[in-house]
Parts: C-alpha cells; structure tokens; sequence
C-alpha cells in the first residue's frame, strides 16, 4: 500500500515547486517594481513605463495568488495527513472489535493483523518466531470463526466497511 506515501510526495513537491516559483516571481517582481519606480521619474506617461508598470502589478496579482494557492496546498496536506491518521486509527479499532467479536485468541489477533497487512505464512512466522504449520493452523481457525473461506474473504471483510457502498448484482 503505496498510495498514501505517494500522494503526500505528489503534495510536497507541488508546495515546493509553488514555493520556488512564488520566489522566482518575486525576484522579478522586485526588480520590475525598481525599474517602474526609474522609468516613473524619468517619464511617466510613456508606453514604456505603462507596459512595465501593468507588468508589474500581474507580478504582484500572481505573487498574491500564489500565495494563496500555497497556503491552500499545505491546508490540505495537513489536512489529507490528519484525515488519514484519523482512518488507520478508525480502521484499527473496527479491525480490533472484529477480532474480540470472534473471540481470537491474542496470537490469532496478532497473525490477523499481519495476514491484513499483506505478509504471507513465512513472513508471519519468522517474525512470531513459530513454525509455518502453526501460522498456518492459526490462520484456519481465524478463518473459521471469521465464517470466511480464506485470505482473501479475510481481508474483504474489513474493506467492505470502507467502501460503504453494497456491490451491485450482476444483471
């Protein structure tokens, strides 16, 4: 599950390249504004300095709506960060209600947990330190008492709930 790691990349580099760019536009805007300030002693009803001075004030619009977009990109990515915090919180606790539902024992909840989270038998048993056979018997008997067939009923169970909505029947 890569999806969130790679959405809050995408939103950083989005806030990185606003920023650089409200900085490249200020830079320019600054030497705009001093060329304006020049050419307004020099000749003020020019063509010149009526171009440079409308110029300028788009540098300054755009640095002000850059802004504002900024400030809006990294609301959200605060925000995006807190919602998804708040949802693995959420998830873990219907996943943990679940398992007291079933009345798993705690080593079935730990290997449920780790079945959820992608890791296949070999996986689950180094890390419990147990033998295959036994992640795989424990397995059985936490699809039995979850009334599913295996991994894959397993692990829909829970996303269902996310999903929300009822799977149409075929027609």
């Amino acid at each position: 599950m890569t999806a969130a790691p790679d959405i809050i990349t995408a939103g950083r580099r989005q806030t990185a390249a606003l920023s650089i760019f409200l900085v490249v536009q200020t830079l320019g805007t600054v030497f705009f504004v001093g060329d304006v300030i020049g050419d307004l002693r020099a000749d003020p009803m020019s063509v010149h300095f009526i171009f440079e001075a409308v110029v300028t004030a788009a540098l300054v619009l755009g640095i002000l709506f850059g802004t504002f977009a900024l400030r809006r990109t990294i609301e959200l990515l605060r925000a995006q960060d807190q919602a998804l915090a708040v949802a693995r919180g959420a998830l873990s606790d219907v996943i943990d209600r679940q398992f007291q539902a079933w009345a798993l024992t705690p080593a079935e909840r730990d290997v449920g947990f780790l079945a959820l989270k992608g890791l296949d038998v070999a996986e689950i048993a180094e890390l419990r330190g147990a033998a295959q056979g036994t992640v795989r018997a424990q397995l059985t008997r936490i699809y039995s008492k979850a009334g599913v067939s295996g991994r894959a009923q397993f692990a829909a169970f829970f996303v269902e709930d996310l999903l929300g909505a009822a799977v149409p029947a075929a027609a």
